[in-house]
């Protein structure tokens, strides 16, 4: 039994960037797509594809690499909240990555998205994971 999907995906996409695989497959849930179509609007994942096939379903990302070092657009990918110990933030107190270069990805009363719109609508929510 899975006890934390999101920090199942992101161990399956790290452990694809490490590999240097070029597609990553992963179960699909409702968060986990909205994860991914905000790693693919900032810029971390090439492309991705929602199958619907079988009962639940499966993401297919196409990862992102740089043509000439061959280095991945995602250098860090973490969790911050865990189903033992979830971290919440109002709109005022949201952290910063790297100084505001990274992007921490949070899941708000209004849909899943970075620090930076959450800032801009003024509203807080569980972070869930920091990307960079």
């Amino acid at each position: 039994m899975l006890t934390d999907p999101i920090a199942d995906y992101l161990t399956r996409l790290r452990n694809a960037i490490k590999a240097k695989h070029r597609v990553v497959e992963i179960p699909a849930s409702n968060i986990k797509k909205e994860i991914t179509k905000v790693l693919f609007d900032k810029g971390y994942i090439q492309s991705y594809k929602f199958d619907e096939i079988g009962p639940q379903g499966t993401i297919k990302i196409a990862l992102k690499y740089n043509p000439v070092t061959k280095q991945s657009a995602i250098v860090k990918l973490e969790r911050i909240s865990k189903p033992g110990l979830r971290k919440y933030s109002g709109s005022l107190t949201l952290p910063r990555v790297l100084g505001g270069l990274g992007t921490v990805i949070i899941s708000t009363s209004k849909g899943v998205m970075t620090d930076k719109e959450a800032k801009t609508l003024n509203v807080g929510g569980e972070l869930l994971c920091f990307v960079y």
